[in-house]
Protein backbone atom coordinates (compact mmCIF):
# COMPACT_ATOMS: atom_id res chain seq x y z
CA UNK A 1 0.00 0.00 0.00
CA UNK A 2 1.21 3.32 -0.84
CA UNK A 3 1.70 6.20 1.29
CA UNK A 4 -0.72 8.68 0.67
CA UNK A 5 -1.91 12.08 1.54
CA UNK A 6 -4.72 14.11 3.35
CA UNK A 7 -6.86 16.24 1.24
CA UNK A 8 -5.27 20.00 1.47
CA UNK A 9 -7.17 21.46 3.93
CA UNK A 10 -7.05 25.54 5.38
CA UNK A 11 -3.90 24.81 8.29
CA UNK A 12 -5.27 25.91 11.78
CA UNK A 13 -2.08 27.79 11.72
CA UNK A 14 0.98 27.83 14.64
CA UNK A 15 -0.59 28.47 18.19
CA UNK A 16 1.68 30.71 19.98
CA UNK A 17 0.45 30.16 23.25
CA UNK A 18 0.34 26.76 23.43
CA UNK A 19 4.58 27.13 22.76
CA UNK A 20 4.48 29.08 25.90
CA UNK A 21 2.08 26.23 27.40
CA UNK A 22 5.59 23.46 26.19
CA UNK A 23 7.65 25.44 27.80
CA UNK A 24 5.53 25.85 31.65
CA UNK A 25 5.74 21.87 31.17
CA UNK A 26 9.38 21.54 30.84
CA UNK A 27 9.71 24.34 33.58
CA UNK A 28 7.67 22.49 36.67
CA UNK A 29 9.69 19.13 35.17
CA UNK A 30 12.66 20.87 36.10
CA UNK A 31 11.33 22.35 39.23
CA UNK A 32 10.32 18.65 39.98
CA UNK A 33 13.87 17.54 39.37
CA UNK A 34 15.63 20.30 41.42
CA UNK A 35 13.71 20.29 44.62
CA UNK A 36 11.29 17.35 44.78
CA UNK A 37 12.47 14.20 43.11
CA UNK A 38 14.62 11.91 45.12
CA UNK A 39 17.65 13.35 44.06
CA UNK A 40 20.68 14.76 46.08
CA UNK A 41 22.10 17.47 44.47
CA UNK A 42 22.31 19.86 46.89
CA UNK A 43 23.90 17.73 49.85
CA UNK A 44 24.97 13.81 49.05
CA UNK A 45 22.62 11.64 50.83
CA UNK A 46 19.95 14.42 51.28
CA UNK A 47 16.74 14.49 49.10
CA UNK A 48 15.84 17.55 47.44
CA UNK A 49 12.50 18.44 48.81
CA UNK A 50 14.16 18.23 52.41
CA UNK A 51 15.76 21.66 51.21
CA UNK A 52 12.38 23.03 50.22
CA UNK A 53 9.89 21.49 52.47
CA UNK A 54 7.40 23.88 51.60
CA UNK A 55 8.10 24.39 47.56
CA UNK A 56 8.34 20.44 47.10
CA UNK A 57 4.50 20.35 48.03
CA UNK A 58 3.51 21.50 45.07
CA UNK A 59 6.72 20.79 42.65
CA UNK A 60 6.17 17.36 43.21
CA UNK A 61 3.62 17.53 40.63
CA UNK A 62 5.88 18.66 38.16
CA UNK A 63 5.99 14.90 37.44
CA UNK A 64 2.56 15.67 35.43
CA UNK A 65 4.67 17.98 33.91
CA UNK A 66 5.38 14.97 31.52
CA UNK A 67 1.61 13.78 30.45
CA UNK A 68 0.87 17.87 29.68
CA UNK A 69 4.14 17.12 27.01
CA UNK A 70 2.45 13.90 25.79
CA UNK A 71 -1.05 15.27 25.32
CA UNK A 72 0.26 18.64 22.99
CA UNK A 73 2.61 15.96 21.41
CA UNK A 74 -0.44 14.22 20.54
CA UNK A 75 -1.92 17.46 19.08
CA UNK A 76 1.08 19.27 17.57
CA UNK A 77 2.35 15.52 15.49
CA UNK A 78 -0.86 15.27 14.34
CA UNK A 79 -1.07 18.79 12.73
CA UNK A 80 2.25 18.51 11.66
CA UNK A 81 1.78 14.98 9.95
CA UNK A 82 -1.90 16.49 8.31
CA UNK A 83 -1.25 16.87 4.51
CA UNK A 84 1.92 15.26 4.32
CA UNK A 85 3.38 12.49 3.30
CA UNK A 86 5.33 9.96 5.24
CA UNK A 87 8.57 11.06 3.94
CA UNK A 88 7.90 14.62 4.61
CA UNK A 89 7.13 13.68 8.42
CA UNK A 90 10.28 11.23 8.66
CA UNK A 91 12.46 13.98 7.17
CA UNK A 92 10.71 17.01 9.76
CA UNK A 93 10.92 14.85 12.58
CA UNK A 94 14.55 13.99 12.51
CA UNK A 95 15.60 17.08 11.58
CA UNK A 96 13.60 18.84 14.58
CA UNK A 97 14.99 16.29 17.06
CA UNK A 98 18.29 14.92 16.99
CA UNK A 99 20.62 18.06 16.28
CA UNK A 100 19.31 19.46 19.93
CA UNK A 101 19.69 16.02 21.09
CA UNK A 102 23.08 15.17 19.80
CA UNK A 103 24.53 18.05 21.37
CA UNK A 104 22.86 17.58 24.49
CA UNK A 105 24.28 14.18 24.98
CA UNK A 106 27.94 14.86 24.12
CA UNK A 107 28.02 18.07 26.60
CA UNK A 108 25.91 16.16 29.14
CA UNK A 109 28.88 13.71 28.60
CA UNK A 110 31.66 15.24 28.21
CA UNK A 111 30.35 17.55 31.92
CA UNK A 112 29.90 13.86 33.44
CA UNK A 113 33.11 12.11 32.11
CA UNK A 114 35.51 15.29 32.42
CA UNK A 115 34.03 17.69 34.87
CA UNK A 116 31.83 16.46 37.51
CA UNK A 117 28.99 13.24 38.14
CA UNK A 118 27.33 12.68 41.05
CA UNK A 119 28.33 9.50 43.49
CA UNK A 120 27.59 6.15 41.71
CA UNK A 121 27.13 8.06 38.02
CA UNK A 122 29.34 6.80 35.31
CA UNK A 123 29.38 7.39 31.40
CA UNK A 124 31.31 4.59 28.95
CA UNK A 125 32.04 5.85 25.79
CA UNK A 126 30.39 3.30 24.47
CA UNK A 127 27.13 4.10 25.55
CA UNK A 128 27.73 8.15 24.36
CA UNK A 129 27.76 6.67 20.93
CA UNK A 130 24.71 4.65 21.12
CA UNK A 131 22.83 7.32 22.93
CA UNK A 132 23.54 9.39 20.18
CA UNK A 133 21.06 7.21 18.14
CA UNK A 134 17.87 7.97 20.58
CA UNK A 135 17.35 4.31 20.85
CA UNK A 136 19.71 2.97 23.64
CA UNK A 137 16.41 2.36 25.50
CA UNK A 138 15.81 -0.34 23.04
CA UNK A 139 18.96 -2.35 23.70
CA UNK A 140 18.65 -1.64 27.43
CA UNK A 141 21.42 0.76 26.97
CA UNK A 142 21.90 3.14 30.08
CA UNK A 143 20.74 6.28 29.61
CA UNK A 144 23.29 9.43 29.48
CA UNK A 145 20.74 11.22 31.08
CA UNK A 146 17.81 9.80 32.89
CA UNK A 147 15.29 12.27 31.38
CA UNK A 148 16.18 10.89 28.05
CA UNK A 149 13.26 8.24 28.95
CA UNK A 150 10.34 10.43 27.07
CA UNK A 151 12.28 9.98 23.77
CA UNK A 152 11.75 6.40 23.36
CA UNK A 153 7.61 7.25 24.32
CA UNK A 154 8.02 9.88 21.65
CA UNK A 155 10.13 7.44 19.11
CA UNK A 156 7.00 4.78 19.53
CA UNK A 157 4.52 7.52 18.98
CA UNK A 158 5.87 8.77 15.70
CA UNK A 159 5.96 5.34 14.44
CA UNK A 160 2.18 4.38 14.97
CA UNK A 161 1.66 7.53 13.16
CA UNK A 162 3.97 6.88 10.22
CA UNK A 163 1.72 3.43 9.87
CA UNK A 164 -1.40 5.67 10.09
CA UNK A 165 0.02 7.85 7.38
CA UNK A 166 0.35 4.80 4.89
CA UNK A 167 -3.13 4.22 5.12
CA UNK A 168 -3.98 7.98 4.77
CA UNK A 169 -5.14 10.28 7.43
CA UNK A 170 -8.66 11.13 7.21
CA UNK A 171 -11.03 11.99 10.21
CA UNK A 172 -12.72 9.29 10.67
CA UNK A 173 -9.40 6.87 10.76
CA UNK A 174 -7.71 9.17 13.26
CA UNK A 175 -10.85 9.03 15.39
CA UNK A 176 -11.15 5.38 14.63
CA UNK A 177 -7.61 5.28 15.31
CA UNK A 178 -7.34 7.49 19.29
CA UNK A 179 -10.35 5.57 20.55
CA UNK A 180 -9.08 2.13 19.84
CA UNK A 181 -5.53 2.52 20.67
CA UNK A 182 -5.37 3.61 23.85
CA UNK A 183 -7.88 0.84 24.94
CA UNK A 184 -6.26 -1.60 23.20
CA UNK A 185 -2.77 -0.99 25.22
CA UNK A 186 -4.97 -0.41 28.62
CA UNK A 187 -6.47 -4.20 28.30
CA UNK A 188 -2.93 -4.87 27.35
CA UNK A 189 -1.66 -4.16 30.15
CA UNK A 190 -4.37 -5.71 32.42
CA UNK A 191 -3.74 -8.52 30.55
CA UNK A 192 -0.06 -8.60 31.09
CA UNK A 193 1.09 -8.83 27.73
CA UNK A 194 3.94 -6.83 27.76
CA UNK A 195 5.01 -6.70 24.31
CA UNK A 196 2.26 -5.61 23.10
CA UNK A 197 1.36 -3.38 25.84
CA UNK A 198 5.27 -1.71 25.16
CA UNK A 199 4.19 -1.45 21.35
CA UNK A 200 0.91 -0.08 22.15
CA UNK A 201 2.70 2.42 24.77
CA UNK A 202 0.25 1.84 27.40
CA UNK A 203 1.23 4.05 30.08
CA UNK A 204 0.83 7.27 27.94
CA UNK A 205 -1.45 5.98 25.05
CA UNK A 206 -4.59 8.30 26.61
CA UNK A 207 -2.35 11.36 26.30
CA UNK A 208 -0.68 11.11 22.84
CA UNK A 209 -4.26 9.84 21.76
CA UNK A 210 -6.31 12.67 23.84
CA UNK A 211 -4.17 15.21 22.34
CA UNK A 212 -4.87 13.59 18.70
CA UNK A 213 -8.70 13.87 19.54
CA UNK A 214 -7.86 17.71 20.69
CA UNK A 215 -7.05 18.30 17.67
CA UNK A 216 -9.69 16.96 15.74
CA UNK A 217 -11.69 19.31 18.03
CA UNK A 218 -10.55 22.08 17.19
CA UNK A 219 -10.78 20.67 13.44
CA UNK A 220 -14.55 20.90 13.69
CA UNK A 221 -16.26 22.08 17.12
CA UNK A 222 -19.61 20.48 16.63
CA UNK A 223 -18.08 17.09 15.70
CA UNK A 224 -19.84 15.37 18.59
CA UNK A 225 -17.50 12.34 18.27
CA UNK A 226 -14.19 13.81 18.37
CA UNK A 227 -15.75 15.61 21.79
CA UNK A 228 -16.21 11.97 22.90
CA UNK A 229 -13.01 10.33 22.02
CA UNK A 230 -11.78 13.29 24.32
CA UNK A 231 -13.41 12.66 27.00
CA UNK A 232 -13.01 8.83 26.32
CA UNK A 233 -9.03 9.65 26.71
CA UNK A 234 -9.40 12.06 29.59
CA UNK A 235 -11.16 9.12 31.62
CA UNK A 236 -8.84 6.87 30.56
CA UNK A 237 -5.35 9.02 31.76
CA UNK A 238 -7.09 9.85 34.71
CA UNK A 239 -7.18 6.76 35.49
CA UNK A 240 -3.90 5.82 34.86
CA UNK A 241 -2.76 9.32 36.82
CA UNK A 242 -4.75 7.72 40.07
CA UNK A 243 -2.33 4.47 39.62
CA UNK A 244 1.08 4.79 37.66
CA UNK A 245 1.82 8.20 38.03
CA UNK A 246 0.80 8.15 41.61
CA UNK A 247 2.91 4.74 42.19
CA UNK A 248 6.18 6.48 40.30
CA UNK A 249 5.67 9.80 42.66
CA UNK A 250 5.83 7.46 45.63
CA UNK A 251 9.05 5.25 44.59
CA UNK A 252 10.31 8.87 42.78
CA UNK A 253 10.07 11.35 45.54
CA UNK A 254 9.49 11.00 49.73
CA UNK A 255 5.82 11.62 48.68
CA UNK A 256 2.71 10.03 49.07
CA UNK A 257 0.09 12.40 47.50
CA UNK A 258 -3.51 11.44 47.27
CA UNK A 259 -5.34 9.72 44.39
CA UNK A 260 -7.97 13.01 43.95
CA UNK A 261 -4.99 15.05 43.49
CA UNK A 262 -3.23 12.86 40.97
CA UNK A 263 -6.57 12.60 39.16
CA UNK A 264 -6.78 16.68 38.84
CA UNK A 265 -3.66 17.21 38.25
CA UNK A 266 -4.41 14.66 34.86
CA UNK A 267 -7.57 16.55 34.11
CA UNK A 268 -5.70 19.97 34.43
CA UNK A 269 -3.35 18.68 31.61
CA UNK A 270 -6.18 18.33 29.48
CA UNK A 271 -7.89 21.65 30.39
CA UNK A 272 -4.76 23.54 29.49
CA UNK A 273 -4.40 22.27 25.87
CA UNK A 274 -8.33 22.36 25.24
CA UNK A 275 -8.34 25.78 26.79
CA UNK A 276 -5.32 27.20 24.28
CA UNK A 277 -6.21 25.42 21.62
CA UNK A 278 -9.88 25.38 21.64
CA UNK A 279 -10.72 29.12 22.26
CA UNK A 280 -9.69 32.43 21.39
CA UNK A 281 -6.61 32.33 23.16
CA UNK A 282 -5.22 29.97 20.18
CA UNK A 283 -5.16 33.66 18.15
CA UNK A 284 -2.89 35.38 20.33
CA UNK A 285 0.47 35.88 18.72
CA UNK A 286 3.79 36.94 20.01
CA UNK A 287 7.50 36.15 18.53
CA UNK A 288 8.33 35.44 22.16
CA UNK A 289 5.86 32.85 22.64
CA UNK A 290 7.38 30.85 19.52
CA UNK A 291 10.66 31.55 20.92
CA UNK A 292 9.59 29.89 24.36
CA UNK A 293 8.28 27.20 22.38
CA UNK A 294 11.39 26.52 20.64
CA UNK A 295 13.65 26.13 23.95
CA UNK A 296 11.56 24.11 25.10
CA UNK A 297 13.10 20.91 24.17
CA UNK A 298 16.81 21.49 24.83
CA UNK A 299 15.73 22.94 27.95
CA UNK A 300 14.20 19.22 28.99
CA UNK A 301 17.42 17.94 27.58
CA UNK A 302 19.88 19.60 28.93
CA UNK A 303 18.83 20.94 32.47
CA UNK A 304 19.08 18.10 35.19
CA UNK A 305 23.27 17.54 35.28
CA UNK A 306 23.93 20.70 34.41
CA UNK A 307 21.46 22.11 36.60
CA UNK A 308 23.15 19.63 39.44
CA UNK A 309 26.70 20.68 38.99
CA UNK A 310 25.91 24.38 39.24
CA UNK A 311 23.55 23.80 42.82
CA UNK A 312 26.75 21.61 44.27
CA UNK A 313 29.17 24.27 43.09
CA UNK A 314 26.89 27.25 45.18
CA UNK A 315 24.83 25.63 47.77
CA UNK A 316 27.60 26.50 50.57
CA UNK A 317 27.85 29.94 49.15
CA UNK A 318 24.17 31.37 48.41
CA UNK A 319 20.84 30.91 49.92
CA UNK A 320 18.95 27.71 48.17
CA UNK A 321 16.24 30.29 46.29
CA UNK A 322 19.03 31.82 44.83
CA UNK A 323 21.09 29.09 43.81
CA UNK A 324 17.97 27.33 42.75
CA UNK A 325 17.01 30.78 40.47
CA UNK A 326 20.71 30.68 38.98
CA UNK A 327 20.35 26.22 38.13
CA UNK A 328 17.15 27.38 36.33
CA UNK A 329 18.64 30.38 34.90
CA UNK A 330 21.65 28.60 33.64
CA UNK A 331 19.61 26.08 31.95
CA UNK A 332 17.58 28.57 29.97
CA UNK A 333 20.34 30.19 29.05
CA UNK A 334 22.49 26.59 27.80
CA UNK A 335 18.89 25.70 26.15
CA UNK A 336 19.45 28.74 24.29
CA UNK A 337 22.44 28.61 23.17
CA UNK A 338 22.01 24.94 22.01
CA UNK A 339 18.83 26.20 19.93
CA UNK A 340 20.75 29.28 18.36
CA UNK A 341 24.58 27.18 17.73
CA UNK A 342 23.55 23.91 17.06
CA UNK A 343 19.51 24.01 15.88
CA UNK A 344 19.30 27.05 13.85
CA UNK A 345 22.16 26.25 11.79
CA UNK A 346 22.45 22.31 11.69
CA UNK A 347 18.40 21.41 11.53
CA UNK A 348 17.42 23.00 7.80
CA UNK A 349 20.96 21.57 6.76
CA UNK A 350 19.88 18.27 7.68
CA UNK A 351 16.59 18.73 6.42
CA UNK A 352 17.92 19.89 3.02
CA UNK A 353 19.95 16.57 2.83
CA UNK A 354 17.50 14.32 3.97
CA UNK A 355 14.96 15.76 1.54
CA UNK A 356 17.30 15.07 -1.28
CA UNK A 357 17.86 11.67 -0.46
CA UNK A 358 14.81 10.74 0.00
CA UNK A 359 13.91 12.12 -3.44
CA UNK A 360 17.39 10.66 -4.73
CA UNK A 361 15.63 7.04 -3.85
CA UNK A 362 12.25 7.91 -5.47
CA UNK A 363 13.80 8.44 -8.89
CA UNK A 364 15.66 5.08 -8.11
CA UNK A 365 12.53 3.24 -7.30
CA UNK A 366 10.97 5.06 -10.41
CA UNK A 367 13.24 4.22 -12.96
CA UNK A 368 12.83 1.12 -15.68
CA UNK A 369 14.89 -1.55 -15.05
CA UNK A 370 16.64 -3.34 -17.95
CA UNK A 371 18.06 -6.78 -17.56
CA UNK A 372 21.93 -6.00 -18.22
CA UNK A 373 23.30 -9.16 -20.84
CA UNK A 374 26.93 -10.16 -20.41
CA UNK A 375 28.70 -8.85 -23.55
CA UNK A 376 30.37 -12.27 -25.45
CA UNK A 377 33.83 -13.10 -24.89
CA UNK A 378 36.07 -11.86 -27.30
CA UNK A 379 38.31 -14.32 -28.99
CA UNK A 380 40.79 -13.99 -31.76
CA UNK A 381 39.20 -15.09 -35.03
CA UNK A 382 42.48 -16.32 -36.65
CA UNK A 383 42.80 -18.60 -33.59
CA UNK A 384 40.69 -21.29 -32.29
CA UNK A 385 38.40 -21.48 -29.23
CA UNK A 386 39.50 -24.08 -26.87
CA UNK A 387 37.54 -25.46 -24.60
CA UNK A 388 38.77 -25.37 -20.72
CA UNK A 389 40.00 -27.97 -19.04
CA UNK A 390 38.58 -28.98 -16.08
CA UNK A 391 40.37 -28.12 -12.67
CA UNK A 392 41.51 -31.35 -10.84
Amino acid sequence: MSASKPPTEPSLGRMAVLDAVRLFAAIVVVLYHFTARAHDPWQEGTNSSEFFPDLSDFTVFGQFGVDLFFIISGFVILMSAWGRDVTSFTTSRISRLFPGYWAAVLLTAGLLMFVWAPTGKQVELTEVGVNLTMVQTAFSVPMVDGVYWTLWFELRFYVLIGILMLFGLTGTRVLAFAAIWPTAAVLAEAAGAGLLSDLLIAEYAPMFAGGMAIYMVARDKRNLLAWLVVLQNVALGAGWASLNTRERLMEWTAFEPPVIWCVLASLACFVLVALVTLTPVSRITGSWLTTAGLLTYPLYLIHQYWGFAIIRLLQDDLPRYAVLAIAVGASVVLAWLIHRLVERPLSPLLKRGLKRSFESLAQEDGRPRTKRIPAPALTRVDSPVREREPVS
